[in-house]
């Protein structure tokens, strides 16, 4: 085995060669890489190695000797610390070119097919204070209540008042809310000792009509005057119409538990995208950058080429929101999902839209597709927008199965889109195009949507 060219502790002069694509500067030495935080390519950086593996290491930056053109300012370190905002220290431009080269990475070595195009990222109207969703941990330090983010693969909790990437309203609301609760002498949660009472806030507001969701996660059921604390709440805060108590009592790093029970108002908010009305609840899935979802959305719809006599299959739908945006242009609209509260939403949203060509039912789309295809059920298109793991084997055989014309499929990371579209290549469905749209700026996400066509 090769000897490793670094020791920890050391500290060296290096030059940034590359970004990785979690968004950290990649310096080498003799061919090992090194990755450092807050570094930018064209950079020259002094370095403290700070952790050698058998095939990379982690430096950290003690100071800028040469600066790259493309470095802004950042308002608060912290943001690069706790990985919020990992490319804030990058011009708005480059980190839209960043993204378009993440893409084109992962089409030539996962997938193997260069050939295929990448268009420029498609940049957002606002690169920061977009985020309709805020999912903030609780923890007591020196006596009080505190709300921040943690520290990057770390349990520590750094304090935070503005997160610059979520809406304003929802940064001031978290620390009104915060206030009150310390009023209340509501005791934060413990991690360690899997003990106190409060874990999360979680804040959804919506960006076009406003309405804001108050979710308060505990440890137990009981929670001593918690419908007046949500009155307090929805004093201070006129915008809140929805205060939920969602209670998980498991030693976990997920963040909503099964059970909720409603503390005041309704148990969902109402909000806009194009021209339908949507209704929200706690653990529905919602796109968090809504004038971008529209620009992403409109981008699939373009792609679909979509006809007033087609059948559209909405896969993994969530709350309807692409199926219902799309039904007056097409025939029919067949939509399932696994969350039942996402599907009773969807169902809903369709009434209050007055949409009577849409149907969703609960299942999972690989045992679910079969069955319509049994009963004569042929779309022209189907619409898929998995998770981050991307999309089950079962799945892609399911959807080929249904020999539709197209299938349109928006990724939220291009690694798993790139190991999917080997796999539909095999099933003689392939594109030659491939768009990806910046739904999360100051960070190393990207979407991207790509219409397969079958050979």
């Amino acid at each position: 085995m090769e000897a490793i060219p670094v020791k920890k502790n050391q500290e060296l002069e290096m030059t940034i060669v590359d970004l990785s694509h979690l968004g950290m500067g990649v310096a080498k030495i003799d061919g090992y890489p090194i990755f450092i935080e807050n570094a930018l390519p064209q950079e020259k950086v002094q370095v403290k190695i700070v952790k050698v593996g058998k095939k990379f290491g982690f430096g950290k930056m003690l100071s800028i000797i040469q600066t790259s053109p493309y470095r802004q300012t950042v308002e608060n370190k912290d943001l690069i610390r706790t990985g919020i905002a990992p490319l804030s220290h990058l011009q708005y431009e480059q980190q839209l070119k960043f993204k378009q080269n993440q893409v084109e990475n992962v089409l030539a070595k996962v997938a193997k097919m260069p050939e295929i195009h990448v268009e420029e990222t498609i940049g957002s109207s606002f690169s920061f204070g977009y985020r309709n969703k805020a999912q903030i941990p609780v923890r007591k330090i020196d006596g009080i209540l505190q709300t921040g983010f943690y520290r990057k693969n770390s349990h520590e909790l750094v304090p935070l008042d503005h997160f610059y990437i979520q809406d304003p309203a929802i940064d001031a609301a978290i620390v009104i809310i915060r206030e009150i609760l310390q009023q209340f002498e509501v005791k934060a949660y413990n991690e360690r000792e899997h003990s106190g009472f409060l874990r999360h806030i979680v804040i959804r507001r919506g960006s076009y009509s406003h309405e804001m969701m108050v979710v308060l996660v505990t440890r137990k059921k009981h929670f001593p005057q918690g419908e007046k604390i949500a009155q307090k709440i929805q004093e201070k805060l006129p915008e809140v119409v929805s205060v939920i108590q969602n209670i998980n009592f498991k030693q976990t790093n997920v963040i909503l538990g099964e059970e909720e029970r409603l503390l005041l108002g309704r148990s969902f908010i109402y909000d806009q995208l194009f021209d339908k009305t949507f209704r929200i609840s706690a653990k529905s899935f919602y796109q968090v950058n809504t004038p971008q979802a529209e620009v992403l959305y409109q981008k699939a719809f373009d792609l679909a080429s979509l006809k007033q006599t087609d059948t559209v299959v909405d896969a993994y739908s969530g709350i309807g929101t692409i199926g219902l945006s799309l039904a007056d242009k097409v025939a029919q609209v067949y939509g399932m999902e696994v969350t039942p509260q996402a599907v009773t939403d969807a169902q809903k949203n369709a009434k209050i839209n007055k949409i009577d060509n849409a149907a969703y039912v609960v299942g999972k789309a690989e045992t679910v597709m079969p069955k319509w295809k049994e009963e004569g059920i042929k779309p022209n298109v189907i619409f898929v927008d998995p998770p981050r793991k991307g999309l089950d084997q079962t799945f892609i055989e399911a959807a080929c199965d249904m020999d539709p014309e197209k299938i349109v499929y928006i990724s939220c990371n291009p690694a798993t889109m790139a190991r999917d579209l080997q796999i539909f290549a095999d099933k003689g469905y392939y594109t030659d195009n491939i768009q990806p749209v910046d739904l999360f700026p100051q960070t190393h996400h990207v979407e991207t949507v790509i219409a397969l066509k079958k050979r």
